[in-house]
């Protein structure tokens, strides 16, 4: 079924795109929301009319997600969960987790069908794109790491300061020089 698109659709075409569809995903999805419509001769004279009022959407648009962006790229997120012997994760980090984890550093509200990532199942960093337009996709930074390493690396961190804290402990004694030495008072010095 080929169709004429009325709106971008991400992974298909921009608006005023003819595109050949599955018969399904064009009656049951594009046509019914209105992002597509049947190409008839009387729809193809509607293409310029199309392409300028979804030029105009789209700059309007991006003129208004420039700010979002700049706060989301190169935000850098951290999470921690189990894993098993071979480094992958006991479930996984979602999509929603993600959003969830923008949404608390930033305060900027995230649809989790914005983020372009199948669930971090792995220990490591990925890079994650989200998509606010057609054309602004920001990155994330998201490291994933295990329970374990979080856990020793805190241990590590608090024996070092308690190594320091002795350390310092031990400069503030005062040696045996500097301890002033109480003796008797001599008679003449009471008097």
């Amino acid at each position: 079924m080929k169709v004429l698109l009325i709106r971008d659709v991400y992974n298909l075409g921009r608006a005023g795109e003819v595109k050949k569809v599955a018969n399904g995903y064009g009656r049951n999805f594009l046509i019914p929301q209105k992002l597509a419509v049947m190409v008839t001769p009387g729809a193809l004279k509607q293409v310029e009319k199309i392409q300028s009022a979804a030029e105009k959407r789209r700059v309007a648009l991006n003129e208004e997600m420039a700010g979002v962006a700049e706060k989301i790229q190169g935000l850098e997120l951290s999470f921690t969960a189990k894993v098993g012997e071979t480094g992958h994760l006991y479930g996984s980090i979602t999509q929603q987790m993600i959003a969830d984890a923008i949404e608390e550093k930033t305060s900027i509200k995230i649809d989790r069908h914005w983020i372009e990532s199948q669930p971090l199942r792995e220990v490591g960093l990925h890079n994650v794109k989200v998509r606010l337009t057609f054309d602004l996709i920001p990155e994330v930074a998201v490291t994933v790491l295990s329970e374990e390493e979080v856990e020793k690396a805190l241990k590590e961190k608090a024996k070092e300061e308690r190594k320091a804290r002795k350390e310092k402990k031990e400069e503030k004694l005062p040696t045996i020089d500097e301890i002033p030495s109480f003796t008797e008072p001599n008679q003449d010095d009471v008097k």
